[in-house]
């Protein structure tokens, strides 16, 4: 084993468990790496920035920006919880926040709501000025671990004890994250390199170095996956690179989930930092595009369905109140759109009636009381990819 101090992926550091089972830690090298190959990450670079301004050139351009957001960071908060083993679904998530939520299962979905909580909660301070640091990163770990599973593990709090990744113990495991003892040293030169105005690279390898470092460190007992993908869209946010969080990349880490963990892995062992911006950049090109055009599917739809409401006459009013309304909030319930809209339940009856004349709501439970009403090809578009594993 390499005990260089100064290899491309960090220094390895022999420490030896309870058990006196010894084993190889990495504390990885502050960031930049050396002597950065930038010949064909270049393009890559330009491609990505590209399809990241097209799509948030389109965010400027939709009726409610607000509304899109609502159900997109819902859908990231799953993908990425996906990742890390949770089963919900989207309609899951939606029910449980609906308070209308038999069956669903619950430390799943309360581990999926926190990581809207803590995405919100990161982009409030955020915008209120507060600086991207180890305090802000503690307090969104914070929001998202607090009441779910792995509550019990400090949450907002750096980790006083060795983990790892892979295998039942440090001595068989796949990777070692730095001792105790060097985690604030390691978040500490991750601060300062997010703050160096003197580092010239393109912010988007910026990014793509500071997640794969946050992941690297492992700063945390546990959600150190959810935290260092949400950290991706934070940091574009705080960059002004998007005006709005619209950009996910859970989605292309589930799809290629082999080749995410293989290319995190092979930096620690290797070096090979460029292999893996590659395949960060790629990605991003790759879901801004698909964000684009799920966008435009969504705004058409949304116009389409507007356009026949008009077209029913009497009750076009109510019918397109709750349209509006399912447009935020694509699964509901009677009584909720009554108090929400300050209309009757006959006349929400009467409209939700004609919405499924028309095909655009669909009833999902089967039954007379309790039922629960979807915008069917609206929550259609935003499930493609959230299968669970």
């Amino acid at each position: 084993m390499n005990n260089d101090p100064q290899p491309r992926s960090g220094e390895r550091i022999q420490c030896s468990a309870s058990s006196d089972e010894p084993y190889w830690a990495l504390v990885p090298r502050p960031l930049p790496p050396p002597d950065l190959q930038m010949d064909e990450l270049l393009g890559l670079v330009e491609k990505a920035s590209q399809a990241i301004g097209r799509l948030d050139g389109l965010a400027t351009v939709l009726p409610d920006t607000q509304l899109f957001l609502y159900m997109y960071v819902r859908k990231e908060a799953l993908l990425s919880s996906q990742i890390e083993g949770t089963q919900s679904s989207l309609s899951d998530l939606l029910l449980y926040e609906s308070e209308e939520a038999p069956g669903v299962p619950l430390n799943d979905v309360q581990e999926v709501s926190n990581y809207v909580a803590a995405m919100n909660h990161g982009l409030d301070r955020l915008r209120s000025g507060f600086p991207m640091s180890m305090r802000l990163v503690k307090e969104i770990h914070q929001v998202l671990m607090t009441g779910a599973r792995g509550g019990t593990k400090a949450p907002g709090e750096f980790r006083r004890t060795q983990n790892w990744v892979g295998g039942t113990r440090p001595g068989n495991a796949a990777y070692v994250p730095p001792p105790p003892d060097r985690v604030i040293g390691c978040m500490s030169d991750l601060e300062k390199y997010l703050h160096d105005q003197s580092d010239r690279l393109p912010f988007l390898i910026k990014v793509g170095l500071v997640h794969h470092q946050f992941e690297t460190i492992h700063p945390f007992l546990d959600g150190n996956g959810r935290l260092g993908r949400l950290l991706i869209t934070l940091l574009l946010c705080t960059e002004g690179v998007l005006s709005e969080p619209i950009l996910y990349l859970s989605l292309y880490f589930k799809t290629h989930r082999k080749q995410y963990y293989e290319h995190l892995q092979q930096v620690r062992e290797t070096g090979d930092w460029e292999s893996w911006l590659k395949f960060f950049l790629s990605g991003i090109q790759e879901i801004a595009l698909q964000a684009t055009d799920t966008a435009r599917e969504i705004l058409s739809m949304v116009q389409e369905d507007r356009s026949k409401l008009l077209e029913i006459g009497r009750g076009a009013g109510s019918a397109l109140q709750i349209h509006q309304y399912l447009e935020k909030k694509p699964l509901a319930v009677i009584p909720e759109m009554v108090k929400a809209l300050n209309l009757t339940t006959p006349t929400v009856t009467a409209a939700l009636q004609s919405l499924e004349r028309l095909g655009i709501v669909r009833e999902i439970t089967g039954k007379q009381r309790g039922r629960v009403f979807v915008y069917d090809q609206y929550l259609k578009i935003l499930e493609r990819g959230t299968d669970p594993l």
